[in-house]
């Protein structure tokens, strides 16, 4: 036997807790604040960083080069995605499946999805190697290999559940 939800009364809580200024002020304490600082931190570490792939080309340049790159990358795609949803949805639309099976009707939009998302998913993997060693969390050469292994397999995994969301809606 299939039973059938009411979905309204979801709905109706949902649109209650949309606005209001705890969830407001937790959005931007917990969310916006931390993201900004790291944007504009991470913008300057991007221009004055001193990468040498052309004197050296090892595997970690590459890494450090890398996770400079797609921090602005990343940055970028936020904006962009932030503007989107967010702001539209403020502005009165609104934001559901609808919403965004209409910017995926656009090859481009997919495109760029796919590459905000992969850019986003490896800074974020490429950070957890950075933070653990940068933290003394693996010091040995060993440690870091095994982190590693660790960080690809998280970027992996996460990159096909983001690219697979985003075919859901084409």
């Amino acid at each position: 036997m299939v039973q059938t939800v009411d979905t309204s009364m979801f709905i109706e809580g949902v649109h209650l807790i949309e606005f209001t200024p705890v969830k407001i002020l937790v959005e931007w304490v917990v969310i916006y604040l931390p993201i900004l600082f790291h944007a504009v931190y991470g913008i300057y570490i991007a221009f004055t960083a001193k990468n040498n792939l052309g004197r050296f080309g090892f595997f970690r340049n590459w890494m450090f080069m890398l996770q400079r790159l797609t921090g602005i990358i990343t940055l970028i795609f936020l904006v962009w995605h932030i503007w989107q949803t967010r702001v539209q949805a403020a502005l009165g639309a609104t934001v559901d499946f609808d919403m965004m099976a209409e910017i995926f009707s656009n090859p481009f939009m997919i495109g760029f999805y796919i590459v905000g998302i992969i850019s986003a998913i490896f800074h974020f993997a490429n950070g957890l190697w950075s933070f653990a060693v940068s933290w003394g969390l693996t010091v040995s050469p060993r440690s870091q290999r095994i982190m590693t292994y660790f960080t690809l397999i998280v970027f992996v995994l996460l990159s096909y559940i983001g690219v697979s969301a985003i075919f859901a809606f084409v």
